[in-house]
């Protein structure tokens, strides 16, 4: 027995249901397939607009290659200096070992920094410029 049967105590009757010779329900089929169409041309263009315009401040990332030497940003590391108001701003410099990606870098860091994880985004990292005093000595990364 079927669950229709169950809960009525009949069968189902088919006889009532006939196919409208009707036209309106074609046109409404090609009314809303027009619609359709218009607003997927609409959101087409909408991301095409909106891509050109994020775009325009959108910076290329600069392209480190192995041996490249780069100051990685201080803002997701800790340490343990006391503040970070007072602390360098940026660390390093560091060596890149290879890139990972589009816009990842393995660098190579120090021994005592065993606990940070050695793959950074291009935006945390800064090439090095050659300094004008040739003399100049880097101080040691602190401690993590």
């Amino acid at each position: 027995q079927s669950p229709f049967f169950k809960i009525y105590g009949r069968y189902p009757s088919f006889d009532s249901i006939h196919v409208s010779q009707d036209s309106s329900a074609g046109k409404l089929s090609t009314k809303l397939q027009s619609v359709q169409q218009v607003v997927k041309e609409e959101l087409e263009s909408a991301i095409r607009r909106f891509k050109k315009y994020a775009d325009i401040n959108r910076a290329i990332p600069p392209d480190f290659q192995p041996g490249d030497r780069v100051w990685l940003a201080f803002k997701n590391i800790k340490t343990k200096i006391p503040t970070k108001k007072l602390s360098e701003r940026w660390l390093g410099p560091f060596e890149v070992i290879k890139k990972i990606g589009s816009h990842s870098y393995h660098l190579k860091l120090p021994q005592q920094w065993k606990s940070v994880h050695p793959i950074f985004h291009v935006s945390l990292l800064e090439p090095v410029k050659q300094s004008a005093t040739p003399n100049q000595h880097q101080l040691p990364p602190p401690q993590v």
